[in-house]
């Protein structure tokens, strides 16, 4: 059974780009939600905070999806050995793998925002590799897969006949974008993929160009992913389509 999802993309029209909606059908069975580096913590203050409020409303839309029969993949990057005796892990690593068709050549502008200082808006946390596991406010249920290696997810994804890949976690203009597994990897595979565009965050400190706050450093991400990469959608719609096929 499918439904249809509003999405948001953008479109360049004599020389401007214009927010564009449309609607994408959708069978959650044929769909899967990522959870893309939401650890148990970061090396900046700020951004373990923000991934900890996050992490709530990521396990929503998850519970949510999994009861319209999704599928949940965990890709916690660098804490694998956390799970390594977990069925979930071991299930990815039972992937039967599949070479991708084809590597399509698309085009890689620079980001709206720089973030090569780290990224951090506090301007004192040191960087290290504090975390983990992933965070534990997302459940890892019993049927969900975990993984951080772009051609097992990629194994999966076929494997499964699942069409649609559903981003949300952390860091949009890092992790999210260019993990072995990210947008950018699984659209250059053919995965049609849709970011939850509040269901992530950026690691931007608003004292680097362009100097605007935090939150607007995290939309104009968004918009550059809705002009290059991918579409867009909220947790509130995804969530209200995965309610709608949980009851029909």
């Amino acid at each position: 059974m499918q439904g249809m999802l509003e999405v948001r993309t953008r479109v360049k029209t004599d020389g401007i780009w214009q927010e564009a909606v449309t609607y994408r059908s959708i069978a959650p069975t044929r769909s899967a939600v990522l959870v893309c580096d939401v650890w148990d913590t970061h090396w900046c203050r700020t951004a373990a905070e923000r991934c900890a409020e996050l992490a709530v409303l990521i396990d929503e839309l998850a519970r949510e999806a999994r009861r319209a029969g999704a599928q949940i993949i965990h890709s916690p990057s660098g804490t694998l050995d956390y799970y390594r005796e977990s069925p979930q892990r071991r299930r990815m690593e039972n992937v039967t793998l599949v070479e991708p068709l084809q590597l399509l050549e698309l085009p890689d502008p620079e980001l709206p925002i720089d973030d090569s200082d780290g990224g951090c808006d506090t301007g004192e946390c040191e960087v290290h590799r504090p975390w983990t596991r992933q965070h534990p406010a997302v459940e890892i249920d019993g049927g969900d897969v975990i993984s951080d290696d772009g051609t097992e997810v990629y194994s999966f994804l076929r494997g499964r006949e699942i069409e649609t890949l559903f981003f949300t976690g952390v860091h949009v203009n890092m992790c999210v974008l260019d993990r072995p597994f990210g947008i950018k990897q699984m659209t250059k595979w053919g995965v049609q993929c849709v970011l939850v565009r509040d269901l992530t965050d950026a690691m931007y400190n608003p004292r680097r160009p362009p100097y605007v706050s935090h939150d607007e450093g995290t939309r104009l991400v968004v918009e550059y992913i809705e002009r290059h990469w991918c579409p867009t959608t909220t947790s509130g719609r995804l969530i209200g389509l995965m309610r709608v096929m949980t009851d029909a």
